[in-house]
């Protein structure tokens, strides 16, 4: 057996030269390593030995090798300069010369320059980890470019694919297994160190070792062992396999999970949430008042269904109940499994609808186009006496939800000022800590979320009709437009609010709010306005303007009449005209309200829990239901929620060291997936909130400290903003192997590494936003 190097991991070319008689199944290219001290005193020899080893005609990349760069504490990742395609004495001088530049003039004669030939028929090119950088978990993380340019993925640019595996499972593109085999090979070679590894694969199918270093991440991770990891990956696949098989209660044959479909847990409590959020969120929506509310609405019952699972303590949304609950209840149970079969199918095929089911998969109200949109599922098999049948359907649930005097969003938004009193009421009683905790929620539940969840659905259905208005005609995208400005919501009055009040006047009617509504660890705007309100201009009078006026034209007038006359629907254009205002406008008002009674709670909670003893912290590991206990029992309230926060920190562990897809389709999914391209990249598992700046290409700014920095790319040239004191990084386009993902990850700096065109735009013209990286998630603050 060959012996191996006391240590292989050393600076970028002596690791490949250390590797080179040792990797079986990857090609390392020859190499020369230049002393900079060695170029110093004879430039002209050291450049005869580059063109004698490697050829006088060979077209050469020049790359870094510094003592500081590659270390076990620090990567320096993009920091230096790598020359591509460098032909001639003349080019391979200059090449040299830079790349010693970007050294920054440290004089160490000991750094070297490593120079070798450039890889010709490139196929794909990436890297790769041996663990999930952000929490060191044990998956195999490949982000690749296709395509000869090399450069791509480590500097965030391009068409990157990024797949996931756990270290027993084949990935689902075949040309990988070659990596992975070199990932399993060199973890043998230098066993219990996490790597970071650079690759190409040529046309011929032939890999190549580019760079090999070890994978720099700081701070504490989930002490999770691989035996452990693995049997909570096979348990989850258990249960998703489970879970896809027919149910005697449930129409449609199989399911997948959604980490955004219906009740979009992603957006509300991330992906990974605490325990205390995950309990409270399934206590006050998804165990029991989404179904009842649906039900109420003229849906299927599926009351006793839990829609949200916890796989491992990270929410999905069984879509199959979710689809179930949007067929209408007195629709034929043949064409209900048919229909439920033809929505799983279409979502399993085109899997980045899964936040976008309602608009782009389910027939779930009428509308002024549906006769048309319908015709789709003639191309799936539907009779066209089966689509009208739908359609009926479809047009009795809807008018009785938008009826103009008993409509049922009209109960919900009466429940909704019934909850305000009640609050007002529990607010100034002299019950303990822990029986005003569970009236608060328990209100919240039955004057809150249950109406709030009505009136989401109404506000689904305004928004509905309000785009078929486009779609048909009557509306030009301009008017849609004009028309959602004309909406006065809660979010707007906020705006106005927050320049024409005092900040007094202004917290107590917004003081209730926080980023994380249900993360008792975010401050409230009235415990830290300093955080979400200081640099608002008070002076900008451009906030003060109402929502505009919208009006119809006397030909939209007579063409809305005309066309709900012949569809049906019991109202006339102003009735609709105003559902479609206040449908929209009460959805929001409701969950203002509603989330009141849910932040008092946790703020009482939070109060009570530190005269117990325990911090904030603390409780965001604890169960809710253990809490709301305690109302009525006589256990000491330490020792029970003691109890409650040590199990939920032993769940959290095993939350933070899985890696799942957010759409699963098969078991497999949990084994080995790829990262769809709107899915972000989140590094490190901390939270930061702050201004939000955005730089464009080139620019520089001074007054960085504490913003949230918006780049483009992930540009390693962008290294001088970790000296600004940034508080967070987001980038438009960029892989969790990039460099400054792999910068932010040492920095322990939290970071949303390629977010995506939409979500970058949208999160950007925020004034304030807060960076939730263990949770998964983005929220916009002012």
């Amino acid at each position: 057996m060959t012996a191996l190097p006391s240590r292989l991991l050393s600076t970028k070319a002596e690791t490949l030269r250390n590797l080179a008689g040792l990797v079986q199944g990857a090609h390392i290219l020859p190499q020369v390593a230049l002393r900079c001290g060695d170029w110093w005193i004879d430039r002209k020899a050291a450049i005869e030995t580059v063109q004698q080893e490697l050829g006088p005609d060979t077209a050469l990349i020049v790359r870094s090798s510094a003592r500081s760069e590659d270390t076990l504490t620090q990567s320096n990742a993009g920091a230096f300069a790598s020359i591509l395609n460098v032909t001639g004495a003349d080019e391979l001088a200059r090449a040299i010369n830079a790349v010693i530049a970007s050294y920054g003039g440290t004089n160490d004669p000991e750094d070297v320059v490593l120079i070798q030939p450039m890889l010709r028929d490139v196929a794909l090119s990436g890297v790769a980890f041996t663990h999930d950088p952000s929490t060191k978990s044990p998956y195999r993380v490949i982000s690749l470019h296709r395509g000869p340019d090399t450069t791509s993925v480590t500097a965030g640019e391009g068409d990157i694919e990024t797949h996931v595996l756990t270290p027993d499972a084949e990935p689902e593109a075949p040309e990988l297994t070659a990596v992975v085999r070199l990932l399993d090979e060199l973890e043998t070679l230098v066993p219990d160190q996490p790597l970071d590894i650079e690759f190409a694969r040529d046309t011929s199918g032939a890999v190549y070792l580019l760079q090999v270093r070890a994978l720099v991440m700081s701070g504490p991770r989930p002490a999770t062992s691989r035996a452990d990891h693995r049997a909570t990956t096979r348990r989850i696949a258990a249960k998703v396999a489970a879970a896809q098989k027919a149910h005697p209660y449930l129409c449609g044959q199989s399911t997948v999970f959604g980490v955004m479909p219906d009740w979009n847990p992603a957006e509300i409590i991330g992906t990974r949430p605490r325990p205390l959020a995950l309990s409270l969120y399934r206590n006050l929506v998804t165990d029991a008042t989404w179904a009842y509310q649906r039900n109420n609405y003229g849906y299927r019952n599926l009351r006793s269904f839990p829609l949200l699972q916890s796989f491992a303590g990270q929410p999905y949304i069984d879509v199959r109940l979710s689809f179930n609950s949007f067929i209408p209840a007195d629709l034929d149970e043949g064409i209900a499994n048919r229909l439920v079969d033809h929505y799983i199918a279409r979502l399993v095929a085109a899997p980045t609808l899964h936040d976008k089911i309602e608009f782009e998969i389910v027939f779930s109200c009428y509308t002024l186009d549906l006769p048309e949109r319908i015709k789709s599922l003639e191309d799936a098999g539907f009779s066209e006496q089966e689509c009208r049948q739908i359609l009926k359907s479809l047009r009795r649930l809807t008018n009785r939800v938008i009826d103009k005097k008993n409509g049922l969003w009209r109960l919900d938004a009466a429940k909704i000022e019934t909850l305000k009193s009640r609050h007002d009421r529990i607010a100034a009683s002299d019950l303990a800590p822990q029986e005003r905790i569970y009236w608060l929620l328990e209100d919240c539940k039955r004057y809150g979320t249950l109406p709030f969840a009505g009136l989401a659905r109404a506000g689904f259905m305004a928004v509905q009709l309000l785009r078929s208005l486009v779609t048909t005609g009557v509306f030009t995208e301009t008017d849609y437009q004009d028309f959602m400005q004309s909406v006065d919501t809660v979010s707007g009055q906020f705006s106005r609010d927050s320049v024409r009040l005092d900040r007094a006047s202004f917290l107590a009617r917004y003081g209730h709010l926080r980023p994380g509504t249900y993360d008792i660890r975010s401050p409230r705007y009235d415990e830290a306005p300093g955080l979400y309100l200081d640099g608002r201009d008070r002076s900008d009078s451009g906030s003060e303007h109402k929502a505009p006026q919208f009006g119809l034209s006397l030909l939209q007038m007579r063409q809305i009449r005309e066309m709900l006359a012949k569809h049906k629907l019991r109202l006339d254009v102003v009735e609709l005209m105003e559902f479609l205002h206040v449908g929209i406008e009460q959805r929001e008002y409701a969950k203002f309200v509603f989330t009141r009674n849910l932040s008092d709670a946790m703020a009482i909670l939070s109060d009570w829990g530190q005269s117990l003893g325990f911090s904030a912290d603390d409780l965001s590991y604890a169960q809710i239901s253990a809490i709301q206990d305690l109302s009525a029992r006589t256990d000491d309230p330490a020792e029970l929620i003691g109890r409650s926060i040590e199990e939920g920190r032993r769940a959290y562990v095993e939350t933070q060291s899985v890696w799942l897809p957010p759409l699963i389709t098969r078991p497999e999914n949990v084994h080995a997936f790829q990262l769809p391209e709107s899915e972000p990249n989140f590094v490190t598992q901390s939270q930061a909130t702050g201004a939000v700046v955005l730089l464009r290409p080139g620019a520089q700014r001074d007054d960085l400290d504490g913003a949230i920095v918006f780049i483009q790319s992930a540009d390693p040239g962008y290294d001088w903003l970790f000296s600004r004191g940034i508080a967070g990084l987001v980038t438009e386009y960029g892989g969790v192997n990039s460099h400054m993902a792999i910068r932010a990850g040492e920095l322990r700096l939290p970071a949303v590494i390629g977010a995506g065109e939409l979500l970058f735009r949208r999160w950007s013209r925020a004034q304030r936003v807060h960076i939730d990286c263990a949770g998964r998630r983005v929220e916009k603050i002012a």
